[in-house]
């Protein structure tokens, strides 16, 4: 349940349309619920804006199923990340209105009301074609979460002029996420070009001296550019995540 529909119950309650009982029974499911494999938190987009996502990687296809199919029956959207093609497939034959990115590795199915809207865009700035799993993850968590996203994509400093011709779009956003493997060295070019608040994410993309991704996370975690903040290698879910929390902090 989340909070701008409990505001919407109250109102309704404040204004006479809905007693109080009713209400309160609206109010009684139980903030948690146990599946034996799984206890679902029902409460988290009443503390945190969003319902709780799924994390695919490790479960079953009917584990994903259950869990989603329960978040879906309060009337919540769900978000399944690192998904696998097979139980991508059986949510699918379960859930028709699925949303699936092959490419993200992501599952989402909407909820009846959309989430509220960001204020302005997150920008999500791709090093590399080879990054673009990971950005897609990231910007379909955004979507999601009820951000506006831009992608630039394949802008890294292996040729500078790529970004600094995408320099316009990228000042102009709220946030920006720059997804790098490698050597790591584009979020501190765009720390050095953008006021807006810099999300680096590290990935495993490279040849065997960046160590899968740990060459491109201390790279990002020395960057000389000032304001730059970095998440854990591959984690464009918890950059996402991040951003809309920045651009929703008016809420």
């Amino acid at each position: 349940m989340r909070r701008d529909r409990v505001r919407s119950l109250l109102e309704s309650v404040a204004s006479g349309s809905i007693d109080i009982d009713a209400a309160l029974n609206s109010l009684a499911v139980e903030p948690v619920e146990s599946l034996g494999f799984a206890t679902i938190d029902h409460h988290r987009a009443l503390r945190q804006g969003f319902p709780e996502i799924i994390y695919g990687a490790g479960k079953t296809s009917a584990q994903i199923h259950e869990i989603a199919r329960r978040i879906v029956s309060r009337g919540d959207g769900v978000l399944v990340t690192r998904i696998s093609p097979d139980a991508a497939l059986a949510l699918h034959a379960a859930m028709p209105d699925v949303e699936l990115n092959a490419v993200a590795r992501t599952a989402f199915v909407p909820a009846p009301e959309p989430a509220p809207r960001g204020t302005g865009t997150v920008a999500v700035v791709t090093a590399g074609t080879s990054d673009l799993a990971v950005a897609e993850e990231a910007a379909v968590t955004l979507a999601a979460l009820g951000d506006c996203v831009a992608r630039i994509t394949d802008v890294g400093v292996a040729g500078i002029h790529r970004v600094l011709a995408k320099r316009d779009e990228i000042m102009s956003a709220a946030v920006v996420i720059v997804v790098a493997g490698m050597d790591g060295a584009l979020p501190s070019v765009v720390g050095g070009l953008v006021r807006a608040p810099v999300i680096a994410v590290p990935t495993s993309v490279g040849y065997g001296a960046s160590f899968e991704g740990l060459a491109a996370l201390l790279t990002m975690l020395n960057s000389c550019a000032a304001g730059v903040t970095v998440v854990n290698i591959d984690n464009g879910f918890g950059a996402a995540v991040a951003a809309s929390r920045i651009t929703h902090s008016g809420d």
